[in-house]
């Protein structure tokens, strides 16, 4: 009983101390999150926004923070967005960063860009991932361990954001035709990515959000069978189900011009036409609010005009 008692006891004390690290240089961490580089970064930017100021949140892969420019939807509708993006974004990711940006906002709308749905890394590294994001989670020292770097090395800004979008202003044309034909085929989607998608919805429920499933245009990512998957899941649970991939003529795209990478992402030419088109449409079916007039939120009209000037010169 000795021995259970002390293990038991230096378990409990362990897990004082990581809680008490983690807290301590997880407040330091949102101080430097411009700073910080890499996958970690979405997690402390979302939870250095000014609590109960987000209307949208945007999760995803790298078709997200590649595809809708939170300024271009502040100028044009209002609404207060933030895209919490990572390259290649795990559904165990998604969930965690999801849960991080609701600790402190309350948007109406969460928009989940639908790539990651068929990400599959195969089962060890599912259950890597599904044991390390909570433990990362509730211990952030263990995501932020490599701190103390920025002491030694200095601080170096990482990639220009605003507010989760990332400008990329190169063209590399899309011209290998339809991508899109017409079947019957259905995508199978990962058992993983289905038990998240539930934690996920009932996350969205408690939370008042409503959970819209996006597309956003990618030839590369995307077709009528993985189409058919996510419209069949839309309709089974009762979600609403935007493919942009079939609105290609309504957005006005333009593959020669409108892609970053040979129909991977799109570059800030096509973001612009999806933004423009999906501010419209969250305007119109939830009502969002208008806050470009609200002194609350004058940091915002500040980072717009920071924004238009460098789209402005990207655009040249």
């Amino acid at each position: 009983m000795k021995t259970v008692k002390r293990v038991i006891l230096f378990f409990v004390i362990l897990a004082v101390l990581l809680g008490a690290s983690s807290a301590w240089i997880h407040a330091e961490a949102v101080k430097l999150a411009d700073f910080i580089p890499g996958r970690s970064r979405p997690f402390l930017t979302i939870a250095a926004e000014k609590k109960e100021t987000l209307d949208l949140v945007v999760v995803g892969d790298s078709e997200s923070y590649t595809s809708v420019s939170p300024m271009q939807m502040w100028k044009e509708q209002g609404i207060a967005g933030y895209i919490c993006g990572q390259p290649g974004q795990k559904i165990q990711e998604t969930y965690y960063m999801l849960k991080t940006a609701l600790k402190e906002q309350s948007p109406k709308v969460v928009v989940l860009e639908t790539n990651l749905m068929f990400r599959d890394p195969g089962p060890i590294k599912n259950l890597q991932s599904t044991i390390a994001e909570p433990a990362r989670y509730h211990f952030p020292l263990l995501r932020f361990h490599n701190l103390w770097k920025i002491a030694f090395d200095g601080k170096k800004p990482g990639e220009p954001v605003f507010k989760g979008f990332s400008i990329r202003s190169g063209v590399a044309p899309f011209d290998s035709g339809d991508y899109m034909k017409e079947t019957e085929e259905v995508q199978e989607m990962p058992k993983a990515v289905q038990f998240y998608m539930e934690e996920i919805r009932e996350l969205c429920k408690r939370s008042g959000a409503e959970l819209v499933l996006m597309s956003a245009p990618s030839p590369k990512n995307y077709s009528c069978k993985k189409h058919n998957a996510i419209e069949n899941y839309a309709k089974e649970k009762g979600l609403t189900y935007v493919d942009l991939n079939l609105k290609i003529k309504e957005l006005g795209m333009d593959w020669q011009q409108d892609s970053y990478d040979k129909g991977d992402h799109l570059n800030l030419f096509g973001a612009q036409k999806v933004t423009a088109w999906l501010g419209k449409y969250l305007k119109e079916k939830y009502e969002m609010p208008d806050h470009r007039n609200d002194p609350a939120y004058e940091n915002w009209n500040r980072m717009e005009k920071k924004y238009a000037e460098i789209i402005q010169k990207a655009a040249l």
